[in-house]
């Protein structure tokens, strides 16, 4: 009995071990269609952190196709999108306390709904594709216009504009652009 379960035990975690390489590899994989970035803005005290995962368009339809209008959206590839603020600030004109989060977002196509979410998850989706966020765990909504890029953005993008303590936080990809205004 005892060598039944010992090798029951072996099996188990070898077959776990290959589960867990397996998804690492995929992992690995993924990252390179899609590598990491992190962005930062420094000023008046406080730095606003994004980490977040730039797919490229690769001459294909990006919105209202490879990311459909009114469904949410991870806002980029791979883990969630994170943003963290060292301070107190208002994100589109609402206020946010100090933390980390993650950041998702309803695209349209006149305008967006950007989400702040409480909660940290390790992949953006789940199995069968859909937005792994928990929406009672979300803090903070805000409505943004759509502008149009004057050129084409192949890889998503997210950056700060401005300076002092009023930057934008700007997402750019294909055609399109969406501006989050900050102050603190």
């Amino acid at each position: 009995m005892f060598k039944f379960l010992k090798w029951t035990f072996y099996i188990v975690a070898g077959f776990a071990l290959l589960l867990f390489v397996g998804f690492k590899v995929l992992q690995l994989q993924t990252k390179r269609y899609s590598p990491e970035d992190t962005v930062t803005y420094k000023a008046a005290g406080n730095e606003l952190m994004v980490y977040y995962n730039r797919p490229y368009k690769k001459e294909r339809a990006i919105f209202g196709s490879l990311v459909p209008f009114g469904e949410v959206w991870r806002t980029g590839a791979n883990e969630a999108t994170t943003f963290s603020t060292e301070d107190r600030i208002t994100f589109g004109g609402k206020k946010l306390r100090a933390g980390t989060y993650t950041l998702w977002t309803v695209p349209g196509p006149d305008s967006w709904k950007v989400i702040i979410n409480d909660r940290q998850y390790t992949w953006g989706v789940t199995t069968d594709g859909i937005a792994s966020r928990d929406p009672a765990a979300d803090v903070l909504e805000v409505d943004v216009p759509v502008e149009k890029t004057k050129r084409e953005v192949e890889q998503f993008t997210i950056n700060f504009v401005g300076s002092g303590r009023k930057p934008d936080l700007v997402l750019s990809w294909d055609e399109t652009q969406i501006s989050i205004p900050i102050n603190w």
